[in-house]
């Protein structure tokens, strides 16, 4: 389809939708996580830490946390909590 078919308003819909998604993941990992001040550059390193800021936002998320930064601060109090998120412990 051609974009002259769509109205503006459906564009301002896909744009706000886009940085929804730009808004809920990447800006958690880039100011909760402090994900932009790490200084790792080299190897792998970079993609596995991103792996690990994916998983533990997503494993907060699934336990029921809206508030990320709320989550890892009762998480780093409580680690059998956390432990058992992943699977570690045993309800």
């Amino acid at each position: 389809m051609d974009h002259h078919a769509y109205r503006p308003e459906v564009f301002l819909k896909l744009n706000r939708e886009h940085w929804a998604i730009e808004n809920k993941l990447h800006y958690v990992r880039d100011v909760t996580m402090g994900e932009d001040a790490c200084r790792v550059r080299s190897g792998a390193a970079p993609q596995v830490l991103a792996a690990i800021r994916n998983s533990a936002i997503a494993l907060a998320r699934r336990d029921g946390w809206k508030n990320v930064a709320a989550a890892l601060r009762h998480y780093a109090i409580k680690t059998a909590e956390a432990l058992k998120i992943i699977g570690i412990i045993e309800n």
